[in-house]
């Protein structure tokens, strides 16, 4: 895969507070993992890297055809190779656009700080036009989630729906397990060993070890990439109430990332043009964990708003 644009790399970007990976040595070890993990994705009909005004954006299409397209947006250090158990099966019915998040791990390359949490859904809102529909679904897990609401916020004309997969901080707090998840994150010299541990953990005891790609890549971007992103703002409930466009929040009963079931009620009560469902056997890894479900209840969703602008279901 060529690269028009080049990473940001060294000490230089630190001091500027820009995402860097630490060394060439660290962008070499990524960058296999990279490859390696979106080896197992399809083949993407097109790759762009779109300028914003943050930085320029790594963008996947999959699929072809017309029509309100999905745009995935991946969890923390994740990258586009996270939706690898759910890209076949969504390409087979409507195009798809994945991203790498601006900030964050992945092949998009980061030129202003962020120096606040929205500054994250402003270059996402200035992505959308480019992309050249009227219209796109929003589909995001864990902080993809916290950035796809606060996109829906920001533009919500360009917003068809919101599918949110165990979202981050939008309807629960961070707990305590989160802040040590965050720790092997942040600490370059944390042990490999313990990190998989803590991928493990917050997914539910799947597999983290280097024979998984995606987690292989997760792993790398933790140990090898820096970030300098704001902490994610709490939406108060009139933010949340504000949201016009329908919304499909799948919380996970097994979640550590917030109290599962305090999520979901305040989705219920919130949530102007919501439906919530709690989904008792998954973790945080919820789209991994449940891919063909997760894929079949997204379409439905997304089918049900093309054809009558509205859901259906009461919130």
């Amino acid at each position: 895969m060529n690269d028009l644009v080049e990473p940001n790399i060294g000490a230089v970007f630190r001091r500027r507070r820009l995402g860097h990976f630490r060394d060439a040595s660290a962008f070499a070890r990524y960058r296999n993992a990279y490859d390696r993990a979106m080896a197992e994705l399809p083949q993407p009909d097109q790759i762009q890297d779109v300028a914003t005004r943050f930085g320029t954006v790594r963008v996947y299409r999959f699929g072809t055809g017309d029509g309100a397209p999905l745009l995935l947006l991946p969890g923390r250090t994740a990258a586009t190779p996270m939706w690898e158990a759910n890209l076949a099966g969504l390409v087979a019915h409507r195009p798809v656009y994945t991203v790498d998040l601006l900030g964050e791990p992945g092949l998009s390359v980061q030129t202003r700080p962020f120096t606040r949490a929205a500054d994250q859904a402003d270059w996402l809102a200035e992505l959308l036009p480019r992309l050249g529909h009227d219209q796109v679904h929003l589909v995001g897990v864990s902080i993809g989630g916290w950035s796809a609401f606060h996109l829906a916020l920001h533009v919500p004309e360009k917003i068809a729906s919101v599918s949110l997969l165990d979202p981050a901080v939008l309807f629960g707090r961070f707990t305590w397990k989160v802040v040590v998840v965050s720790l092997g994150s942040v600490v370059p010299f944390f042990p490999e060993s313990w990190r998989r541990r803590l991928l493990s953990w917050i997914s539910g005891g799947a597999d983290a070890s280097d024979d998984e790609p995606v987690a292989n890549l997760i792993s790398a971007g933790m140990r090898d990439f820096a970030a300098f992103l704001p902490p994610p703002t709490y939406p108060t409930d009139d933010q949340v109430a504000g949201v016009d466009v329908p919304v499909l929040a799948l919380i996970a009963g097994r979640s550590i990332i917030h109290d599962p079931r305090k999520a979901g009620l305040r989705a219920r009560r919130l949530l102007a043009r919501g439906v919530v469902e709690l989904w008792p056997d998954a973790s945080h890894a919820i789209n991994g964990e449940f891919p063909e479900r997760v894929n079949a209840r997204v379409l439905a969703f997304v089918d049900e708003i093309d054809r009558t602008g509205h859901t259906g279901d009461t919130p």
